[in-house]
């Protein structure tokens, strides 16, 4: 599985180096808004209910049936995914470039992508905390998009 990355199109990857492509950084976990106007999408800090402080979806088998509208990332949708953040794996490759330093399949450590600070840790707030009207009062720009 050795810098697999470099060699296989986002398509050609198994479902193992698929997932391993994930930072945990949990930015795709965040909720968005968007500007219907502009399209522009907004960051918040407010996390799903299932993220635990590891940046980790607790229920990650059974997500997309206990959150619907949980976003599921293909390869033929990591091209069409702009507002994933420009630190993100998927976007970085769908874009040719290389996995930064601080990605656990660069670094050989799960721990560098909190080291970093490119991970939620320690930053967000549990969507069970925050009535949804409330929503845009958590707007954040710390996500490099």
């Amino acid at each position: 599985m050795i810098d697999f990355w470099r060699t296989k199109q986002l398509e050609e990857m198994s479902d193992e180096e698929w997932e391993s492509l994930c930072d945990g950084c949990a930015l795709c976990c965040l909720h968005k808004l968007e500007d219907v106007e502009t399209g522009e999408v907004h960051y918040t800090n407010v996390v799903c209910r299932f993220m635990t402080d590891d940046c980790r979806c607790s229920r990650y088998p059974e997500r997309h049936q206990l959150v619907p509208d949980c976003v599921e990332l293909t390869a033929a949708d990591a091209r069409s995914f702009s507002w994933l953040p420009a630190s993100c794996a998927y976007r970085l490759l769908a874009e040719g470039q290389e996995l930064k330093e601080w990605h656990p399949l660069v670094s050989g450590r799960a721990e560098s992508v909190h080291e970093a600070g490119i991970s939620v840790r320690g930053r967000v707030i549990s969507e069970t905390h925050v009535h949804p009207d409330e929503l845009e009062t958590h707007i954040v720009r710390w996500v490099d998009r």
